[in-house]
């Protein structure tokens, strides 16, 4: 690397949002940074910004995230704060991430996946298949709604927002017998307490680039890129190459309820997908295979399958 190390007296920069789990993720890239070029932890800034989607999240709090607003809404102040340089590079959970970045801005730099499961959270029991009919479960997400109701139609979702620990005490208050988290937020926040079972993801097909990190900055910026290039996992950037295929393929967001899991073995990478009528009524899969070369093909090609099957109107709401 030629371009000029962060320094203590000129450290990299790193925004993001400030919640527990956000940290850990803007602390783990910094720790990564600091251990592929032997630099001190004070050689990097841990710059936290406000989104308009946390505010209104915490003023919105019992209402859908649909009728917040977009996954942008959570990004927009941090992206604001790169493009005029007040950071130089933004950390971000992969999944609540649009397929699309602003001008000048990339998204191309992935640390290595954590678990990618999803997680069953009860202070009482392990699976689905231990609730009674009628049961409570609490979600926030449309995709884990849709499939909740797909496999058991007799339970009744209510909404269910909040950190992990307010998520806990909603529990113990009997608001819902059991809730979700993802198994990869758990694991980062060292949450061993937390009375979780992972579900099989064949059971429960997880949403696209779970359980990833993904750093974002300017796309003229040559010494973050060099710098990010060091940190860069290739394995999880081809199977999110082949997973936002998909998504950008399907016209994926926060309110359409899409699953998407790539793995590799080799230079084979298998695409798993699903979409799902946002009742639960329908759900449309496939599985294909394919040259890891060819990833994102393979998540388009899939996605048009999936849309052909669905039809007009598939992902209206009821």
């Amino acid at each position: 690397m030629t371009a000029q190390l962060p320094s203590p007296a000129s450290p990299l920069k790193i925004g993001t949002r400030g919640s527990p789990l956000a940290l850990a993720q803007a602390h783990e890239t910094r720790d990564r940074l600091a251990a592929a070029f032997d630099l001190p932890q004070e050689a990097f800034e841990i710059v936290v910004i406000k989104t308009t989607g946390d505010n209104r999240a915490m003023i919105d709090a019992d209402r859908p995230l649909k009728e917040i607003g977009n996954k942008g809404l959570f990004t927009k102040e941090i992206e604001e704060a790169m493009l005029s340089g007040g950071i130089d590079i933004a950390v971000h959970s992969t999944k609540d991430m649009p397929v699309e970045q602003p001008d000048g801005l990339v998204l191309d730099t992935f640390l290595p996946r954590e678990d990618v499961r999803d997680a069953f959270i009860s202070p009482d029991k392990t699976a689905l298949t231990e609730l009674a009919e009628g049961a409570v479960v609490g979600t926030s997400s449309l995709r884990r709604r849709a499939q909740l109701l797909n496999r058991r139609p007799d339970l009744r979702v209510v909404e269910f927002r909040g950190n992990v620990q307010t998520r806990l005490r909603k529990l113990a208050d009997g608001v819902a017998e059991c809730t979700f988290l993802a198994m990869a937020g758990i694991r980062r926040l060292n949450m061993a307490d937390v009375p979780a079972t992972p579900i099989p993801t064949d059971a429960i097909l997880p949403a696209i680039a779970q359980g990833t990190i993904g750093i974002e900055r300017r796309s003229d910026d040559t010494r973050a890129a060099d710098l990010l290039a060091a940190i860069h996992d290739a394995e999880t950037g081809h199977r999110l190459t082949a997973e936002r295929a998909l998504l950008a393929a399907l016209d994926g967001s926060c309110e359409t309820p899409i699953a998407g899991l790539a793995e590799l073995d080799g230079s084979t990478l298998r695409l798993r997908g699903e979409v799902l009528r946002p009742d639960g009524s329908e759900a449309i899969s496939d599985d294909v295979t394919g040259a890891v070369a060819d990833a994102a093909e393979l998540g388009r090609a899939m996605a048009a399958g999936l849309l052909s099957r669905a039809g007009e109107g598939f992902f209206d709401w009821r």
